[in-house]
């Protein structure tokens, strides 16, 4: 088994490039009320605020047609979250959770671009399955392709 796939799904978006890139970089805790839609809440579980190296974050939201729960740790430049202002990069790295469960190794990588006429936000995730009985994760995907939709469209009006 012992094989990590990828999965990229690709967003063109209409809100500037690093407003996008800060409020997934900075303004996590401000994901329900942006995205509410698939992000239904998140709790500071560890440490003394937000951005603080160590803090854990769980988050609880929607693929599919559940609302599934699951914890990353927030440490400055390297894992599970390492962030790279000049790309605009961020990469997560789950370490509990119900996707736990399933898989060996979880990690999404969030880059916006600027294009010639516009933004694009890719994600890129890559995973290896528990067993082979394991589903490809294309509800997460579809998540992670929902949940870009709706913090741009947030954005765009506020």
């Amino acid at each position: 088994m012992d094989q990590i796939k990828r999965m990229e799904c690709q967003v063109e978006i209409k809100s500037s490039a690093d407003k996008f890139f800060e409020a997934y970089q900075t303004k996590a805790q401000l994901m329900p009320k942006m995205a509410n839609q698939v992000v239904r809440d998140e709790k500071l579980v560890e440490g003394s605020d937000w951005d603080s190296e160590g803090s854990v974050r769980q988050w609880f939201f929607v693929a599919g047609v559940r609302v599934e729960v699951t914890n990353y740790k927030r440490l400055q430049n390297s894992h599970p979250i390492m962030v790279d202002d000049k790309d605009w990069t961020i990469l997560y790295k789950l370490v509990e959770g119900e996707i736990m469960k399933a898989f060996k190794s979880w990690k999404s990588i969030f880059n916006v671009m600027l294009t010639g006429v516009g933004s694009l936000v890719k994600w890129t995730t890559e995973f290896e399955k528990q067993n082979d009985d394991v589903p490809d994760p294309v509800r997460y995907g579809e998540f992670l392709t929902t949940w870009t939709k709706n913090v741009d469209t947030y954005l765009l009006n506020n």
